[in-house]
C-alpha cells in the first residue's frame, strides 16, 4: 500500500466491486466507487461505519467515455479496477444494452487509461468462466486451462471473450498493460443476484428458516467473495507486464458437500436445503496456472466462508435487520403460492 495510489473501481456496487472497495478502504488506501447505480447496502452492510466512511462513492455512466474521464482525471486516479458489468439475464434480455455496457464500456476504460498513461498503469478487470463450455476443457486432463479456446453460448459469455481481445489490442498496440481475472462461482456477503448466486441464497435461507433448492448440481469451483476482492487488488499492485488472463483460484467443491458445511453451521436447517441434479454448463475442474505471478492469493476454505457467510446472515438477524428479499429470496408470500 502506498500513500500515492487513488483507485477507482467501476461497478462497484455489486457484490465483487463492494468486497474490492472494501479491502481498500479497511486499509486506508483512497478508493473511489463508480456506479450507475445509488443503492450503496452491500458496501455498507460488509462495512464498518468508519470504513463505509472512507470511501467515495459517485455515480457514473461507463458507457460514456467521458463522463469516465472525467472520474479519472477529477480523483487523480491511478489504478483502475473495472468490475461494471451486465450479468447472463440482463443481457439475454437485451442484447444491445449487453453491449453497449459490457463490450463499449470496456473499450472507454481502456481508451481513458490509455490517455493517462503517464499516471495510470494497467487494467484490472474482470473476464468470466461464461465463455467456456463443457467442451473447452482439456481433453486430456479434463481442466479448464487458462489459454482454451472458448465457444460463447450466450451473448454474456462472447462479450466477455471480446473484452479479453480488447485487453490485448490496447497491450500490442499502445502498450496498456492489463489482468483479466475470471471468477468461477462466488459466494458470500452480497451475492444475491446472478447464476451462480443461489448457494448464497441457501445460506441466507437457512437463516430465515425457509427451505431452498440451490438450482444447479454437481462440482464447482467456490471462491468466497471477500478473497476476490483482495486477489483482484493484489492483482492491481502486481505490475505484470502485457494482457495477461486468468483462471481465478478456489476450491472444487460438490454442491452436496457445500450443503453439508451449511448444515454443520447451521444445524437446525438440516434436511431443508436441497439442489437440482443437472449441473452448471462449464468444466467443473479448472487449471489455475500462472496465478502465482500476482502474488499469493487468499484462499479461504469452504467451512470458513461458509462460517463467515452465516455470521454475517445471524449478525443482520440478531439486529433485526435481515431481510431475505434483500438477500435474494423471494417474498414469503410468493413462496407459499
Amino acid at each position: 500500500m502506498s500513500g500515492d495510489e487513488r483507485f477507482l473501481v467501476t461497478g462497484a456496487l455489486g457484490c465483487i466491486g463492494a468486497w474490492t472497495v472494501h479491502a481498500l478502504a479497511s486499509e486506508g488506501t483512497s478508493v473511489v466507487a463508480l456506479d450507475m447505480a445509488t443503492d450503496a447496502r452491500r458496501l455498507r452492510d460488509i462495512s464498518t461505519p468508519e470504513v463505509f466512511a472512507r470511501v467515495t462513492i459517485e455515480q457514473g455512466d461507463i458507457t460514456d467515455l467521458a463522463s469516465v474521464e472525467a472520474a479519472l482525471d477529477r480523483h487523480g486516479i491511478t489504478h483502475v479496477i473495472h468490475l461494471a458489468a451486465l450479468q447472463v439475464p440482463a443481457c439475454r434480455a437485451n442484447p444491445p444494452l449487453g453491449a453497449l455496457v459490457n463490450v463499449v464500456g470496456t473499450v472507454n476504460v481502456f481508451e481513458a487509461v490509455r490517455r493517462r498513461s503517464d499516471r495510470i498503469g494497467s487494467v484490472v478487470y474482470t473476464g468470466s468462466m461464461g465463455m467456456f463450455g463443457l467442451s473447452d476443457a482439456d481433453p486430456v486432463t479434463g481442466a479448464l486451462e487458462p489459454d482454451a479456446t472458448p465457444h460463447p453460448s450466450n451473448h454474456y459469455g462472447v462479450y466477455k471473450l471480446a473484452n479479453e481481445g480488447t485487453a490485448r489490442i490496447y497491450w500490442g498496440e499502445h502498450g496498456i498493460s492489463s489482468v483479466g481475472i475470471r471468477p468461477m462461482t462466488v459466494y458470500g456477503p452480497g451475492r444475491d443476484f446472478g447464476v451462480t448466486s443461489t448457494p448464497t441464497k441457501a445460506i441466507a435461507a437457512a437463516i430465515a428458516r425457509r427451505p431452498y433448492t440451490i438450482t444447479f448440481g454437481g462440482a464447482t469451483v467456490f471462491q468466497l467473495a471477500e478473497d476476490v476482492g483482495k486477489t483482484l487488488v493484489m492483482a492491481a499492485r502486481s505490475g505484470v507486464q502485457g494482457a495477461r488472463v486468468y483462471n481465478l483460484s478456489g476450491t472444487l467443491v460438490s454442491i452436496p458437500e457445500f450443503i453439508a458445511a451449511i448444515e454443520r453451521e447451521v444445524p437446525e436447517a438440516a434436511g431443508t436445503i436441497d439442489a437440482a441434479t443437472e449441473p452448471l454448463p462449464f468444466p467443473e475442474r479448472i487449471s489455475f496456472r500462472g496465478m502465482e505471478e500476482l502474488g499469493e492469493a487468499p484462499l479461504t476454505s469452504i467451512q470458513e466462508g461458509v462460517r463467515r457467510t452465516v455470521a454475517f446472515f445471524r449478525d443482520q438477524r440478531d439486529r433485526g435487520v435481515f431481510d431475505p428479499v434483500k438477500h435474494g429470496l423471494e417474498p414469503e408470500a410468493a413462496v407459499a403460492s
